[in-house]
């Protein structure tokens, strides 16, 4: 069996001649055309059928969304390589239509005083002729008296111009031009009608059955004897299936063209049936930025220099506060990171004499008070309760209840501290028989009353009604 597939030389021409058209569609114009506001389903569908002009060269599924601001499109655009930006707005007056040059602009801004849909244009025509090979490529750009002195008037011809791909008359193939876009301006009353065409290419001098039979539709010849009558008489034939050609519309093709009858060096009709949309547009203003800057042209408002030069100068002295602004901005921003570091450096040094000046495991316990130390603070407190009991019992004449110096009660329970003899029980006044010998002095009432905390000596005589000792 002999070798499959294509040979070394011809996937390699494959790969250059893709490898051109990648460069040549990438140097091509492109556009976004899309609305801002609230634009209503009207003008929605005039976007799109706006978008439908442009196409091939431009985001047939573009979704603008609401929160997306002109900058966020405008940054998107620029790996995309899109080059120009058809904005539509409305407005409680009319509806605007902007093109814009990116990235560096300018912006022309047109007032839309009339417009026609699509499906409009379709609906009031009795054939309509469109499908979808003729959007696979660019329409033909026509502009037509637009040679009227004014620079505006040259600027917005430039601009219709770079929105499509130039085209070269020498080396153009006709199959691809399948649309016309007419663009005319009138000098009266300063509007651009904007039409939209489909074109379609007929060979002429053919009687009118010759012309049925060059058709895409086979005509009915069921009730004909021969084919002969539909070449002589042309009947079956209606008045609005041949459509009159003259001097305007009949020339002479330079190279074959897509079509039954339509050979190279023989004459053909040119036919344009229009496809929509239509719009009726009026030039307000030419800004030099991307949607701001400097008004370069307003068809209604007119300025002299001295207020050319305030407002310049207004504007210089709000892009320089803007600058000093800035300045500060970063000043203030180099201050606080040096004074972080700083913080940053001191906070470390710290850590590190903390560290080396540590004895041992700084995550040791601490070991507490010394037990010397310790006893002898039980000891103070002993001795101080031990003065206290002492002086309850001079002046009471009873024994004090365990409750009020839990110390000397727990040192009575174990029999005293080590070196002193036990002091007798005594007897308690009454205690004898008959006389209640359960008798005991009547516990503090009050908020202090079951409260087991130990109290100073101070609080504890006026609890118990004695009195305070000097």
């Amino acid at each position: 069996m002999g070798q499959s597939g294509r040979s070394r030389h011809q996937k390699r021409a494959r790969a250059q001649a893709q490898l051109r058209n990648l460069e040549a569609y990438a140097a091509q114009p492109h556009s976004f055309v899309f609305t801002r506001g609230r634009a209503g389903r009207s003008v929605q569908q005039l976007s799109l059928d706006v978008r439908r002009v442009m196409e091939p060269l431009t985001a047939s599924r573009l979704q603008v969304r609401k929160k997306n601001s002109l900058k966020d499109c405008v940054a998107v655009a620029g790996p995309l390589g899109v080059t120009h930006f058809l904005v539509l707005s409305k407005t409680d007056n009319s509806v605007y239509l902007k093109l814009m040059r990116l990235p560096g602009g300018p912006t022309l801004t047109f007032q839309i005083n009339k417009y026609t849909l699509v499906r409009d244009v379709v609906s009031s025509l009795r054939r309509h002729r469109m499908h979808e090979q003729q959007f696979n490529h660019p329409p033909l750009l026509v502009l037509n008296s637009f040679g009227v002195q004014g620079m505006h008037i040259k600027l917005m011809a430039t601009m219709f111009q770079n929105l499509f791909p130039s085209l070269n008359v020498h080396t153009v193939n006709l199959n691809t031009i399948k649309r016309c876009l007419l663009i005319n301006y009138n000098p009266d009353s300063q509007e651009l009608d904007f039409r939209h065409y489909s074109i379609k290419v007929v060979p002429v001098g053919a009687s009118r059955g010759m012309k049925k039979l060059l058709q895409e539709k086979f005509p009915n010849m069921s009730r004909l004897q021969d084919i002969s009558e539909l070449l002589a008489t042309g009947v079956a034939l209606s008045e609005s299936e041949v459509e009159p050609d003259g001097e305007h519309n009949i020339t002479e093709l330079p190279q074959a063209v897509a079509g039954r009858g339509n050979m190279q060096a023989q004459q053909s009709a040119v036919r344009l049936t229009e496809i929509g949309p239509r719009m009726t547009l009026q030039l307000i203003n030419i800004q030099e930025g991307v949607g701001n800057g400097n008004v370069l042209f307003h068809s209604f408002v007119h300025k002299t220099e001295a207020e050319l030069q305030a407002i310049l100068a207004a504007k210089e002295e709000k892009l320089q506060l803007k600058a000093q602004r800035q300045n500060q901005q970063a000043e203030n921003l180099q201050r606080k990171q040096e004074l972080r570091e700083a913080h940053k450096k001191k906070s470390l040094a710290g850590m590190k004499r903390a560290r080396a000046g540590a004895d041992g495991d700084s995550d040791a316990e601490d070991p507490g008070a010394p037990p010397e130390a310790a006893g002898a603070s039980r000891n103070e407190e002993e001795e101080e309760e031990e003065d206290d009991a002492e002086y309850f019992r001079q002046a009471v004449g009873e024994e004090p209840d365990e409750d009020m110096f839990p110390r000397v009660g727990k040192r009575r329970r174990l029999g005293g501290p080590p070196g002193k003899k036990q002091r007798g029980k005594e007897q308690r006044p009454g205690s004898g028989k008959g006389q209640g010998g359960n008798w005991r002095l009547p516990k503090p009432k009050g908020r202090f009353q079951g409260v087991k905390t130990k109290l100073g000596p101070r609080a504890r005589r006026q609890d118990t009604g004695l009195p305070s000792r000097t």
